[in-house]
This record gives C-alpha cells, sequence and structure tokens, in this order.
C-alpha cells in the first residue's frame, strides 16, 4: 500500500525547469531549465532561497559530487560551470563541447567527471583539478544519459540512435550495445543492487536488462510518451519514472509492478506538462520538475 500526498507546489521560474539536484546539504536543492540562471529552493521553509549563478543558456544537467563541494551545471552552449560552495563563486568553466551538455556523473573511484553532450561524445574531467583528461566517440548523434553501476565497473550511455552502449570504467573501452529501443532513449539508471539496468526511450517503453550479460529481462510499455526520468528510492525496494504525459509511476523493484499512477485523470495536482525530471531526497519525499515551470514536492508513504 502507497500512499502519495503533494506537500508543496514551488513556483518562481518563468521558463520550463529540465531538471532538479539534490545538494550535498539535506533539505536543499537546486534547479535550472530555461532560465538564465541555477535557483536553490529549501525543503524546510518550502521557499525560494536564492539564484545560485546566471548561464549564459539554458541547462540541461546539474550534479553535485558526493565527494566534493560542488555544484556542476551543463549548458546547452556546451560547457558546464563548476561552482566551488566553499569559495562561494564559480571557480572552473569547463569548455571543451561545443553542443549542449545533456548530462554529468562522477565515477567516485577515479575522481573523474563524465560529461556527455549532443555532439556525440563524453569527456572525462579530473575532479580535483578540473582538466580533461580525454575524450571519446559514443554515438554519431545525441548522448542523452549517463548511469554508472553501483560496483563502478561499467558505465551505461543511452544515445538518441536509440542505442545503449555499455563501457568498462577501467579503460572506458565498449563492451556491449543494447539495441531493442525503436526511438531515442532518453533515461537509464542501474538498480541499487547492481542486478538489473532499467531504461525508458521516446517509445515510452521501459526495459529491464540483466547486468550479467545485458541480456533483456523485461519490456514494460510504461507509458504514453517519452520516459524522461528514472529514479530508484535510496533504500527501499521501489522506483518511480516520469514522463511528457504528464505521469509519475511508482513500480515494485522485485518483480516491476505498477503500484501507483500519479496523474491529473487519477485526482492528483499534477503537472500540466512535461514531466522532465524526479529525483527523491533523504525524508521519503519524491521532487519533481516540469514543463509547467513547477516545482513539485510529494510525500510518500510506503505501509
Amino acid at each position: 500500500m502507497i500512499e502519495i500526498k503533494l506537500q508543496a507546489t514551488l513556483s518562481g521560474h518563468q521558463n520550463p525547469i529540465f531538471t532538479v539536484e539534490n545538494s550535498q546539504k539535506p533539505g536543499i536543492l537546486f534547479t535550472a531549465g530555461n532560465d538564465k540562471g541555477v535557483v536553490e529552493w529549501s525543503l524546510k521553509t518550502m521557499s525560494f532561497i536564492k539564484v545560485m549563478f546566471p548561464v549564459k543558456s539554458s541547462v540541461y544537467s546539474l550534479h553535485c559530487p558526493v565527494e566534493a563541494p560542488l555544484l556542476i551545471a551543463g549548458e546547452k552552449n556546451g560547457q558546464a560551470n563548476v561552482f566551488d560552495f566553499k569559495e562561494q563563486k564559480i571557480t572552473h568553466v569547463l569548455q571543451h563541447h561545443k553542443l549542449p551538455v545533456f548530462d554529468i556523473q562522477t565515477v567516485r573511484s577515479k575522481n573523474e567527471l563524465l560529461l556527455s553532450s549532443e555532439d556525440g561524445t563524453v569527456s572525462v574531467w579530473d575532479l580535483r583539478t578540473m582538466q580533461m583528461l580525454y575524450d571519446f566517440k559514443v554515438s554519431k548523434n545525441t548522448v542523452r544519459v549517463i548511469s554508472i553501476s553501483p560496483d563502478e565497473k561499467n558505465v551505461a550511455f543511452g544515445c538518441k540512435d536509440n542505442i545503449i552502449r555499455i563501457y568498462r570504467l577501467v579503460d572506458y573501452s565498449l563492451t556491449s550495445e543494447l539495441k531493442e529501443h525503436s526511438l531515442p532513449v532518453t533515461s537509464l539508471q542501474f538498480s541499487p543492487d547492481g542486478k538489473y539496468l532499467l531504461s525508458g526511450s521516446r517509445d515510452a517503453q521501459l526495459k529491464i536488462w540483466n547486468t550479467s550479460d545485458f541480456t533483456l529481462h523485461d519490456n514494460v510499455a510504461a507509458h504514453l510518451f517519452s520516459i524522461y526520468t528514472i529514479a530508484f528510492h535510496p533504500e527501499l525496494p521501489y522506483f518511480a519514472t516520469a514522463s511528457r504525459d504528464k505521469s509519475i509511476k511508482i513500480w515494485d523493484t522485485e518483480n516491476f509492478a505498477l503500484l501507483k499512477t500519479l496523474s491529473i485523470e487519477k485526482g492528483y495536482e499534477m503537472h500540466r506538462l512535461s514531466v522532465n525530471k524526479i529525483i527523491w531526497d533523504t525524508e521519503n519525499r519524491l521532487i519533481s520538475a516540469g514543463d509547467d515551470k513547477l516545482l513539485k514536492v510529494w510525500t510518500v508513504l510506503f505501509e
């Protein structure tokens, strides 16, 4: 049994919100999108705090590394801004890609930062010095999303050419290509136990892959339109998906059964346009951001 209640709707953005990220500090969120700045919010007071820093173009990705007091924002113009919380300013601007940066992730064991871009490449940066180490071609088209396995042995890239590519993290060598999606891959997430890789696509299908050999374990017709995000609960056996169809769905990780649908049709005060990103916080809340310029905070009770 799952009970979900809308705790707060936070407004302030003047344009669609593309991404939301938890701070390293509990109770703090960051959002960004088609506005000209990255915004800080308090979940304790459910209110706007401040604009962290201005940006030159739309922001598609935000990342707060667990091991460093940084906030990194990937922009449409291809650059990534590194904001240092200790110095309270942007200390580095990563300028390599000429096309949008769509995702940013950290390889903790190697102190490396990965940026994926519309140019089809992934760049690798030293997290300590912010110097670029190398880059490599993953696809002829956009590399939309990155997911790193819990044991940090593999990294998966979801691409606009409908393919998921698996690389070994030790040397960034290609090991597998997963070609079951019929449209671009728009979301990707390894399960916390490392047994499965979940992928979502513009084809509205949720695919579950065995990580032992990257064979297809199951396919679920999960949404009506593109699945933009997949988020596993940090402790409990559940995950959530969100879509361009304006809905959020809660699933069981044991058998991948649908447990709850949040939509206007189901009576929830949902987003009126596409849900672009969802994340869990440390207090069992689900936070969603959408094209309707709103941030919504949901309290989820599992019985």
